[in-house]
């Protein structure tokens, strides 16, 4: 049999065959092992969801770190819909990502702009002081390429550990939002997908493995979607035709694909009352104001009931909201 040098050694064909599949076979037992690891660091990740959160025993101060996907309007909605006493302070940015706000060094685009109103607090500054009794976290969009570049999970985890070390009885919060209208696997489809597979899976499930402690969901995508579906199956609710009447529109007047105006903004306002507060939304106000003031547009009686209705039913049904069902 013909033997072959390698490495200063002299292997026979068969041997060398050997070496080779031993290697194959060693690879594959170390990513077998890895993701059993993974798996099992799962499985005590989604214990940790088993009870509900007790409810809030009265008015929060919340703080929101994110981008435009909060914006400024939302937050002044909830403070409307929400307890007397209700406060809160955000960081935005355009786009911003967990990373980026976490680096001092790493620019964050629009941080100016967006952060230029009474309700501003550097997000460092805010989380170590101990003061804020919930904590809302927001990843970028598109939030697959959060994950693949961003290192989400890792800066979610992060972020968590330094409000637990400021204040640890503050409650912690993901924001799930969406993504374009326009996505070529369709705006549905890919809300319903995600949910499970990056944003539990990816995002928050790794963090709260790491963490040790629980991250609830505030399930503004799901929403959404339920509400659209809703719409889509009435022909329309109230003053709500389709969804893309959730949306802003651009300055040419087309429908934006990503943010919301202020009948989405009301809708994603209605999920984190239910989330935050674990009260059913039912009869609050529906007549709003925009966060510089100015009357928000607002659903008729129809169309608010159906999205306080729709509001609260997702959230109770996520388990991950920390909300009894």
């Amino acid at each position: 049999m013909r033997a072959e040098q390698v490495t200063g050694k002299t292997y026979t064909r068969r041997g060398m065959a050997r070496v080779a599949a031993g290697a194959v076979i060693g690879v594959g037992v170390a990513l077998a092992l890895r993701a059993g690891m993974r798996r099992a660091r799962e499985t005590q990740a989604r214990a940790l969801y088993t009870a509900p959160l007790d409810p809030p025993p009265g008015a929060l101060n919340v703080f929101h770190l994110g981008h435009s996907l909060v914006g400024r309007d939302m937050p002044a909605m909830l403070a409307q819909l929400a307890p007397a006493g209700h406060s809160y302070a955000s960081q935005l940015g355009w786009g911003a990502s967990l990373r980026a706000h976490w680096h001092p060094d790493v620019p964050v685009g629009g941080f100016d702009i967006e952060n230029d109103h009474p309700r501003f607090v550097p997000a460092r500054e805010a989380l170590t002081s101990g003061t804020f009794s919930a904590v809302v976290l927001t990843e970028m969009v598109e939030l697959r390429d959060a994950l693949t570049y961003h290192d989400s999970a890792q800066y979610l985890a992060n972020w968590a550990r330094l409000v637990r070390a400021g204040g640890p009885d503050a409650k912690l919060y993901l924001y799930e939002t969406w993504h374009h209208t326009d996505d070529p696997a369709g705006w549905l489809d890919r809300i319903d997908a995600d949910y499970e597979a990056l944003w539990l899976r990816q995002l928050a499930l790794p963090a709260v493995a790491e963490l040790g402690t629980p991250i609830h969901l505030i399930p503004a995508g799901q929403v959404l979607a339920a509400f659209v579906r809703a719409l889509d199956e009435a022909d329309g609710i109230g003053n709500v035709d389709t969804g893309s009447d959730l949306f802003a529109r651009t300055p040419e007047g087309a429908v934006d694909t990503i943010h919301l105006g202020d009948l989405g903004a009301y809708l994603v306002a209605l999920t984190h009352y239910a989330a935050l507060y674990h009260r059913d939304p039912a009869g609050l106000p529906r007549r709003l104001l925009r966060a510089d003031g100015r009357p928000a547009q607002a659903p008729d009686a129809q169309a608010g009931a159906a999205m306080q209705r729709i509001a609260w039913n997702v959230v109770r049904r996520t388990p991950f909201s920390g909300v009894a069902a």
